[in-house]
C-alpha cells in the first residue's frame, strides 16, 4: 500500500546527491530537476522515481502498449525514443548505434520523491526509504577532463550535407530539416551522478534529468517541453531560434532584439509552430488550439533562445498516450513536412539517434504527463564505456552553412566546457 509522508528536510545539494546514489542502486531511475526556473505551465516537476522492473510493453507497438498508462495508481516514468517514429509511419533506422539506448522503457516508480519546500515519500514505507537515503555515502568525484569526443563528420562534410538539404528546399520537397551530428567517445570511464551535477551547473535549465534505463544513462540539460497534459488542456513549447550571450548586460540585450528580429529564425519558428498546431489538432476540441506565445525570447546560461507556447483543449475521448503519439516525434527536431524530413535525415545523417530527439518524462496518477526534449545531453552506456553527445539546428533556405556550424558547437558549449573535443576536424 503506497503511503505518502512528508519530512521537514532541508532540500540541499549534499542531500540531492544522496537520493541520488540511493538512486543508482535501483535499475531504473528519473531525476527530474527544474533547476528554480521560472517557465509558463511551470517547468518539471522537482522529482525522483526510482524502480527494479519494466513495464511489458510489446516492442513493435509500443504506443498501443501504452494505452492504459494513465490509469495507473502511482507515477510512471520512462522515455520514448526518436526511432519510435518507426512504429508511426513506414520508416526505418539502420544507422550506426553508439549506444544502443533502448528505444522505449516505461515504469511504474516503487518509490517517489518530491522536493519542494521539504521532502515528500510515496512508498510503502516512506520512513525507511528516508533511512536508506541518509545512509548513502555522498562523495565528491571529478568529470574525466582527458575524455576526448571525435566528431562523426568533418565540418566538411557538414557544409556539403548543408547544400545538398538546401537543394531538397529548392525543388520543393521540404520547407525545414533539422539536421544532426553526433560527438563521440570510446573507453569513457565516467560517473553519471557528478557528471550530470557539473552540467546542470553550467547549464541549469528548467527540464534537466538524470535517467537510468539498466546500464544506459542520460544526463540531459534540456531546455525544451515536448508537450504537457495538465487537466484537460495540453501544452507543448517549441524551439526554433539560438543566439550566443552577451559579455555584458548592455551586449545581451542587443543580442535578444537581434534574435527577435531575425527574419530566418522567425521563419523558423513559425514553420515549427504550425506543425505543431496541426499536431495538437489531431488531438484537441476544434477550434481550442492557440498560441498563447509567438516568438518569446528566454534567455539561459549559455545562450538565448526563441520559444513559443501552444496549447489546446484535449477531447474526452483522446487518451494521454494518444496525444502524445498524435505528435510524435516533436517538430522541432524533425521539420516540415514531417514525414519526408525524417525520410531525408536517415539518408543524410550517420548516426542512429536513439533517445537523442526522444523524451523522458512521467505520467501522474491523475492522468497528468510531462515530457521534455531530449538535446543538450550526454548519452552513456557503463557496459561499453561509449559516450556521446548530438548536436543540430534547422536549415532553410536562407541558412548559411558556415553560422549553423558554430551554433552546433554553441549548442554544445556546456558539455565541451567539460570535457575535451578533437579539434581537427572542425575547421
Amino acid at each position: 500500500m503506497i503511503k505518502s509522508n512528508s519530512f521537514d528536510i532541508a532540500v540541499t545539494e549534499e542531500f540531492i546527491e544522496k537520493c541520488l546514489v540511493w538512486a543508482n542502486g535501483f535499475k531504473y531511475f528519473a531525476y527530474l530537476c527544474p533547476n528554480e526556473h521560472t517557465y509558463p505551465y511551470q517547468p518539471y516537476q522537482h522529482l525522483l522515481m526510482v524502480s527494479n522492473e519494466v513495464l511489458d510493453l510489446d516492442p513493435n507497438n509500443v504506443f498501443g502498449s501504452l494505452q492504459e498508462i494513465s490509469e495507473q495508481d502511482v507515477f510512471t516514468f520512462g522515455h520514448f525514443g526518436y526511432d519510435l517514429k518507426n512504429q508511426l509511419e513506414n520508416l526505418q533506422s539502420s544507422n550506426p548505434d553508439f549506444i544502443r539506448f533502448p528505444d522505449a522503457g516505461f515504469s511504474k516508480a516503487l518509490h517517489c520523491i518530491h522536493f519542494n519546500y521539504g521532502v515528500t515519500i510515496e512508498s510503502n514505507n516512506p520512513e525507511s526509504v528516508l533511512e536508506e537515503i541518509n545512509k548513502c555515502a555522498h562523495e565528491d568525484y571529478n568529470v574525466e577532463a582527458d575524455i576526448i569526443f571525435k566528431p562523426s563528420i568533418s565540418k566538411e562534410q557538414y557544409l556539403t550535407t548543408v547544400a545538398k538539404l538546401k537543394q531538397h528546399i529548392i525543388e520543393g520537397d521540404i520547407y525545414e530539416i533539422n539536421y544532426c551530428q553526433e560527438f563521440r567517445s570510446k573507453n569513457a570511464q565516467i560517473d553519471p551522478i557528478s557528471t550530470f551535477r557539473s552540467l546542470t551547473k553550467k547549464s541549469p535549465t528548467p527540464f534537466s534529468t538524470l535517467y537510468k534505463n539498466t546500464e544506459h544513462y542520460l544526463i540531459c540539460a534540456s531546455p525544451e517541453r515536448f508537450i504537457k497534459k495538465e487537466g484537460s488542456k495540453l501544452v507543448s513549447q517549441p524551439i526554433k531560434g539560438t543566439a550566443r550571450r552577451g559579455s555584458s548586460e548592455y551586449e545581451d540585450e542587443i543580442i535578444k532584439q537581434e534574435l527577435r528580429t531575425n527574419e530566418k529564425e522567425l521563419a523558423e519558428n513559425m514553420m515549427i509552430v504550425d506543425l505543431v498546431r496541426n499536431d495538437l489538432a489531431k488531438s484537441c476540441i476544434p477550434g481550442s488550439v492557440k498560441v498563447e506565445q509567438m516568438f518569446g525570447i528566454y534567455t539561459f546560461n549559455q545562450w538565448h533562445q526563441m520559444i513559443s507556447t501552444v496549447t489546446g483543449q484535449l477531447k474526452n475521448e483522446v487518451k494521454a498516450i494518444e496525444a502524445i503519439k498524435n505528435a510524435f516525434p516533436m517538430g522541432s527536431m524533425t521539420g516540415a513536412p514531417k514525414i519526408k524530413v525524417m525520410e531525408l535525415i536517415e539518408k543524410y545523417e550517420v548516426s542512429k539517434r536513439g533517445i537523442y530527439s526522444g523524451s523522458v518524462g512521467y505520467f501522474s496518477p491523475n492522468g497528468d504527463f510531462d515530457f521534455n526534449v531530449v538535446i543538450r545531453s550526454l548519452i552513456y552506456n557503463s557496459s561499453t564505456k561509449n559516450l556521446s553527445f548530438q548536436v543540430g539546428g534547422a536549415i532553410t533556405y536562407d541558412s548559411d552553412a558556415n553560422a549553423e556550424y558554430e551554433e552546433c558547437l554553441l549548442k554544445a558549449s556546456a558539455i565541451s566546457s567539460l570535457f575535451k573535443i578533437d579539434k581537427s576536424q572542425l575547421t
